[in-house]
C-alpha cells in the first residue's frame, strides 16, 4: 500500500456531483422526446390567453399557469389516471422538467385531486377557439397544403353504462328514497310508507333473468314509474313541512330537478309519445344519444366533434353533446380554416354527407375543387378533375379518419372519464391537440433538417 504524506495528495475520485447528475437530467430532457413535445407546445401564450392565476391550489403552490398547462397536456400524452400521474410526477425528474417544477423528495404531492382542481380550474376558462387560434399560429411555418381542408365528424363516447330506462328509473328512485330516509334520520320523524321494499325485490328478481317478456318489463316499468311518482311528493311534503330545519346543497338540488325531468319524460315514452331530447344518465344529464348507424354501435353517447385537418393536424371546428348533421358545416370548415392559416382554401375533402347541394354551389361559386362525386355533363378536363377527387378522398379516408383511431387509443379518448360538460370539453381538447404536438415533432424536424 502507498503511504500518503500531505493531506492535499488525497483527490476526489467520485466522477459526479448532485449538480452534474441535474445538469445531466437537463441536457437528456432536450433531447428525449418529451422534451421535444414541451418545445412544440407555446404553454406561456396559452396561460395567459385563457387568463390563469397563481391562486394557491393546496397546501403549495407549486404550479405555475404554464405548469397547469403542461400537466393536462403530461396526462393527456401519458393516459394516467390522476393518483398514477402524481405518483409518476413525485419520482421523474423529467416529468417535472416539462412541467417546469422541481418538488422535493421530502415533501411530495401526497393530494392527487389537485390534478382535478388545475382541471376544473383551466375547464372553466377554456376558450377552444382562441386557443387554436394561438396554436395555429405557433405551427403555421411547419405546415404545408394550407389551401387543403378535410373535414369530418366523430363521437368521442363518455365513459358510462349502456342506458336504459328501466337502469334509469331505477337510479333515481334509489337516490331519491336514499335522501328521503336521511332527511327523515336528521329530523327524527317517520319514514313515508311506500312500494319501495316491493319494488326492489321484483327489480332484482328481473335483473336476473336472461329472458323479460314484453308484458313484465312493462308492468315493472308502470311500477316504477308510481314509485318515483310518489317518492318525489313525499320528498316535497317533507320540504313544505320541515324545509326551513332542512339544508339542500348545489348538486341536491340539481340532482333532484334532473330526477322530475326524467320522470316526465319515461311518462311520455311510457304512453308512446315522442321525445326530444330525453335524459340517458343522472350523472351526465348533458349527454344525449348520437345514432350513428355503425353496425356495431348503431347508437353512441358522448360529445360529437366536427373536426378540420389541415396537413395531418386536426382542428375542433363544433363541439356539441347533442346530435346535429355534420353536413351544412363546411363552409363554416373552410372559413375556419382561412382563419387560422390566413390563406383561401382551393380543394376541400369531405364525406358524402357534405355533398349536398348548397355546399357544391358556395364552392363552385369560389372556384373550391372538392372530392364529390360528379353530378350533370363531364367538363372538359373532367381526367384531371377524377384524378384531384380521388387523391383528396384517399387522403381524407385514410389520414382524417386514421387520426380518429390513433386519439382514441393512444390519448385517453376512447371512454372519456370527465364529471362534467367543461371538463369533458377540456378532456377532448387536450386529447386531440396532444395527438397533433407528437406529429408536429417530426414536421419541425423534418423543415430544421430541410434548412440546415
Amino acid at each position: 500500500m502507498a503511504k500518503i504524506q500531505n493531506i492535499s495528495e488525497i483527490q476526489l475520485t467520485l466522477g459526479f456531483t448532485e449538480f452534474d447528475v441535474l445538469e445531466k437530467y437537463r441536457k437528456s430532457f432536450n433531447e428525449s422526446e418529451l422534451g421535444r413535445l414541451h418545445s412544440v407546445f407555446p404553454f406561456e401564450s396559452m396561460a395567459k390567453g385563457i387568463g390563469l392565476s397563481e391562486q394557491r391550489l393546496g397546501r403549495r403552490n407549486i404550479f405555475t399557469p404554464s405548469a397547469k398547462i403542461a400537466l393536462m397536456v403530461l396526462k393527456a400524452y401519458t393516459g394516467f389516471s390522476d393518483r398514477q400521474l402524481v405518483e409518476h410526477l413525485n419520482g421523474n425528474l423529467l416529468y417535472q422538467m416539462f412541467c417546469g417544477i422541481m418538488i422535493d423528495p421530502d415533501f411530495p404531492i401526497t393530494n392527487y385531486k389537485i390534478v382535478s382542481a388545475i382541471r376544473n380550474e383551466i375547464a372553466s376558462r377554456l376558450d377552444i377557439d382562441f386557443l387554436q387560434e394561438i396554436l395555429a399560429s405557433h405551427w403555421k411555418p411547419y405546415l404545408e397544403n394550407l389551401h387543403v381542408c378535410m373535414t369530418y365528424a366523430t363521437c368521442y363516447e363518455s365513459h358510462m353504462r349502456f342506458p336504459t330506462d328501466m337502469k334509469l328509473l331505477w337510479e333515481s328512485i334509489e337516490w331519491l328514497y336514499r335522501h328521503i330516509c336521511r332527511h327523515c334520520m336528521d329530523l327524527g320523524i317517520g319514514r313515508p310508507r311506500n312500494k319501495y321494499a316491493d319494488v326492489s325485490e321484483y327489480y332484482l328478481s328481473y335483473c336476473k333473468k336472461r329472458k323479460r317478456k314484453v308484458s313484465r318489463t312493462r308492468m315493472l316499468k308502470r311500477r316504477m314509474i308510481r314509485l318515483l311518482e310518489k317518492l318525489i311528493v313525499q320528498r316535497d311534503e317533507i320540504h313544505k313541512e320541515y324545509g326551513r330545519s332542512l339544508r339542500y346543497t348545489q348538486d341536491y338540488q340539481k340532482r333532484l330537478s334532473i330526477i322530475r325531468k326524467v320522470l316526465v319524460h319515461e311518462k311520455e315514452m311510457f304512453e308512446g309519445r315522442k321525445v326530444s331530447d330525453s335524459i340517458v344518465s343522472i350523472d351526465r344529464h348533458y349527454v344525449r344519444p348520437i345514432v350513428r348507424g355503425k353496425e356495431t354501435k348503431p347508437v353512441e353517447f358522448g360529445a360529437k366533434v366536427n373536426n378540420i385537418q389541415i396537413d395531418g393536424i386536426s382542428f375542433i371546428e363544433h363541439i356539441s353533446f347533442k346530435a346535429f348533421n355534420e353536413g351544412i358545416r363546411l363552409k363554416n370548415c373552410i372559413r375556419m380554416q382561412q382563419k387560422l392559416m390566413k390563406v383561401r382554401v382551393t380543394c376541400a375533402a369531405g364525406d358524402s354527407i357534405y355533398a349536398n347541394n348548397a355546399n357544391r354551389k358556395y364552392c363552385t361559386k369560389y372556384s373550391i375543387s372538392t372530392s364529390f362525386v360528379r353530378k350533370g355533363r363531364a367538363a372538359k378536363d373532367e381526367h384531371l378533375r377524377r384524378v384531384l377527387r380521388s387523391e383528396l378522398s384517399r387522403e381524407r379516408a385514410t389520414r382524417l379518419e386514421g387520426s380518429f383511431g390513433t386519439q382514441k387509443q393512444h390519448y385517453s379518448l376512447s371512454r372519456i372519464k370527465a364529471r362534467n360538460m367543461k371538463t369533458e370539453n377540456l378532456w377532448i381538447f387536450f386529447g386531440i391537440h396532444t395527438a397533433n404536438a407528437v406529429l408536429m415533432i417530426d414536421k419541425i424536424r423534418n423543415r430544421t433538417a430541410k434548412v440546415a
